[in-house]
């Protein structure tokens, strides 16, 4: 049998071609796209890797697939400007070549942001430790807001459910909220309350909605619209500020 030399399994079915880099992307879904689910994200991005060239590495075996590696995926319909994933690469690409490629074959809606040469030890998914998102609330007095997040702070336990795989589930909400607060804003033209909030990444994680929910039975919020949910940040926890880092800044320092 005739193999690929320098593979990671030679003896393996159907060897592949080694990686010889890794790239990190940063990634928007925005607009319409937002509702994009994870799985047809996927899709498209395995068809724009196709499209645009770059040379991806694959797995061996009988059925190999493209060296993809996906993050903390945000939830259907919430827009974000902070999604990451890494590929693997037969050879050497100069990464904004491929960041721009990349954008190109995707739609608009679908934005590559930034690609970098990941460095260092330990993976992407480790250095997700928590989120920021910003919530839009239209048609909301910002004062009763106030008031609902008022409450929610006080609160030790907040305990909402939500539909998971295995069935209903019923979890605290309030322990992975680190910041919560308000402030007005404008939607279009219509005046809306912005809520801005840093949750931390546990399991079973905490999203948006959640949010919602305990602010509704704990502080007794009302929604008459759809809030519109924006992650604006994801990466490493800083536990003296609780601020949000970037996840990408080392191995941009480093290369």
């Amino acid at each position: 049998m005739n193999t690929l030399a320098g593979t990671p399994n030679p003896e393996a079915p159907n060897p592949q071609l080694p990686i010889v880099q890794k790239l990190r992307i940063r990634y928007a879904k925005r607009g319409r796209l937002r509702f994009t689910s994870h799985r047809d994200f996927a899709r498209a991005f395995e068809r724009a890797v196709r499209r645009a060239g770059v040379p991806i590495a694959f797995s061996s075996g009988y059925s190999p697939h493209p060296k993809i590696s996906y993050a903390n995926a945000s939830p259907t319909g919430a827009a974000t400007e902070a999604e990451y994933l890494e590929i693997g690469l037969t050879r050497e690409c100069d990464p904004e070549a491929v960041r721009a490629d990349l954008d190109a074959s995707l739609p608009p809606g679908l934005d590559v942001l930034e690609t970098v040469v990941a460095a260092g030890q330990g993976s992407l998914a480790d250095r997700l430790q928590a989120s920021e998102w910003s919530i839009e609330l239209a048609g909301v007095d910002v004062d009763t807001v106030s008031a609902a997040v008022e409450a929610f702070l006080a609160a030790d336990v907040i305990e909402v459910e939500r539909m998971m795989k295995r069935g209903l589930r019923t979890f605290d909400v309030r322990a992975d909220v680190l910041a919560l607060d308000v402030r007005s804003g404008e939607t279009g033209t219509q005046p809306c309350a912005i809520l801005t909030v840093v949750i931390r990444h546990e399991t079973p994680s905490v999203r948006p909605d959640d949010v919602l929910a305990g602010l509704r039975s704990r502080g007794g919020l009302k929604l008459e619209q759809t809030p519109v949910a924006t992650r604006s940040a994801q990466g490493p926890l800083d536990q003296s500020t609780g601020m949000v880092g970037d996840p990408l800044a080392f191995d941009r320092d480093a290369s």
